[in-house]
């Protein structure tokens, strides 16, 4: 049997990075890759990427392309694609996305919802999952 292993971003292929010391509240969009180092408040959606990492505090709704976790999200999370659960990873909310991988390790306190063939095709291939 194979081991598991999600890749790392190379956070210079990312133009946007909140650092460690930046603490937001509001509402966020953007259209680029972007990773959240930091602690942010609010709401987070995006036709992109987004990387949180592992000591990162993100207490919000969260919509987009594709979300890597590695550190705490507090809150539902859709992903359009993927979404990725490092073994540091901890999420309190309901997770929406046709994709997941989790390594072990992570915890998932929430409703896991897996639909395929995208944004509103019928068929619900639901799933609740602890991980």
């Amino acid at each position: 049997m194979s081991e598991l292993s999600i890749q790392s971003v190379d956070e210079s292929d990312i133009d946007t990075i909140l650092a460690e010391d930046i603490d937001f509240t509001g509402k966020m969009t953007f259209s680029e890759p972007l990773m959240i180092k930091g602690k942010f408040n609010g709401e987070i959606e995006s036709s992109s990427d987004l990387y949180i990492g592992e000591n990162a505090v993100v207490n919000a709704e969260v919509q987009a392309n594709m979300v890597s976790l590695k550190g705490r999200v507090k809150g539902n999370i859709r992903a359009d694609k993927k979404i990725e659960l490092f073994n540091t990873a901890q999420v309190e909310g309901d997770i929406t996305t046709p994709s997941m991988v989790m390594e072990g390790g992570c915890k998932l306190n929430g409703m896991c919802s897996m639909k395929t063939g995208g944004p509103g095709a019928g068929g619900d291939g639901s799933k609740d999952g602890q991980g």
